[in-house]
């Protein structure tokens, strides 16, 4: 890396700024223009090919040039900027999604109801878990949501799963796959893609070609528990509807992992004192209970989720879209400001990298989730 200076390679991998291309595309062609800066693409199939305990930790080169490269204000912004923009299949789809109003997204599903956008994460088998199967079509999902022209308001909700104890019932999230991380199958990049992609859209909207921003409301249910993952896109929704009774915590520390922007996001909502007893010591809330009325907007019985919904949609979109997008914005300017974002982007990547190759996270998984008797 001290031979190589990152931001003029950036500037030569997008044309002088001139292309918008997102972070693992970059870092492929980066490896291919200069050999050993990153792993190749090939390198990192036989990466997955091994379980999370026996990775050779090619991984770290990833998240040191994607740190380099937020660090630097002009190449952290541009390719910021890049991450917002659509996924190519999300254009492929949209006419479709337009005609139809349903788009079947393998663990995604995306139904337009009226004048908001549904998005149902399906993986039962995991309680809703996200990995990497579910990673892409969650974005293309945010992605049609946005650019829906008949779409004001997105929801967020969980899918039914299959679990003995919630069987028949909906569950907003169980964070990232614990199962398939021990496995390997995760790849360290995941994290970035996902705060830099799909979580980023939902609270900064979509960057559209020739200039420009799309951005809608959002609203969270949050039925039995929003878990790690889950629980982080409470900071980025607009509005959260939970059932009485359900968890959200952050169990970052016992699995060794950072949540995602939670360190960033997370003081706005509860102060710095409940955050670090969240993030550093595990404490939970429960929908219903005084000191998670920071974290939920309303709290309803089990029967009144469809109604409770129903009506806030309603509500927030009364005043109509344009009002709605230009408050949300007023209001991020002062909470988080791009530059912070990005800064704060430029230490998780070198950081989750070092955690996600950590043994000490081999170490927690075995501990605390029991990971040999799951595989």
């Amino acid at each position: 890396m001290a031979t190589v200076d990152p931001a003029a390679l950036y500037e030569e991998l997008t044309d002088q700024g001139r292309r918008r291309r997102r972070l693992d595309e970059l870092l492929y062609a980066a490896a291919e223009r200069v050999p050993g800066i990153a792993p190749t693409a090939a390198e990192m199939e036989a990466e997955r090919a091994l379980a999370l305990a026996d990775k050779r930790g090619v991984e770290l080169a990833q998240g040191e040039l994607a740190g380099r490269w937020l660090d630097e204000a002009s190449t952290g912004a541009h390719l910021i900027d890049a991450m917002l923009a659509p996924l190519p299949e999300s254009l492929e789809r949209l006419e479709d999604f337009r005609r139809r109003g349903v788009a079947e997204l393998g663990p995604v599903r995306v139904t337009r109801s009226g004048r908001a956008g549904l998005l149902e994460l399906r993986n039962p088998r995991y309680l809703n878990a996200e990995d990497g199967h579910t990673l892409g079509p969650t974005e293309v999902g945010v992605d049609l949501i946005l650019l829906d022209d008949e779409i004001e308001v997105g929801v967020i909700r969980g899918g039914i799963v299959e679990h003995p104890r919630y069987a028949g019932e909906r569950v907003f999230g169980a964070g990232i796959n614990l199962t398939h991380l021990y496995q390997g199958r995760i790849d360290f990049l995941f994290y970035l893609l996902r705060d830099l992609g799909y979580v980023n859209k939902l609270f900064r909207g979509l960057r559209i070609e020739g200039g420009g921003t799309v951005e809608k409301l959002w609203v969270a249910v949050v039925e039995r528990y929003a878990i790690g993952g889950a629980c982080q896109l409470l900071h980025v929704v607009d509005h959260v509807i939970a059932v009485r009774g359900a968890r959200m915590h952050l169990p970052a520390r016992r699995e060794g992992i950072i949540p995602g922007a939670s360190n960033l996001r997370l003081p706005r909502f509860v102060g710095d004192r409940a955050a670090r007893q969240a993030i550093l010591s595990g404490r939970e809330w429960v929908a219903g209970e005084a000191d998670a009325a920071a974290l939920c907007d309303e709290v309803v019985e089990a029967e009144g989720v469809e109604q409770a919904l129903a009506d806030r949609i309603r509500a927030l979109t009364d005043s109509g879209l344009v009002n709605a997008a230009a408050n949300r914005a007023a209001l991020r300017v002062g909470a988080e400001p791009e530059e912070t974002f990005r800064r704060y982007m430029a230490t998780y990547a070198r950081e989750q990298a070092r955690c996600h190759l950590s043994p000490a996270l081999v170490r927690n998984l075995e501990r605390h989730w029991h990971a040999r008797q799951r595989v």
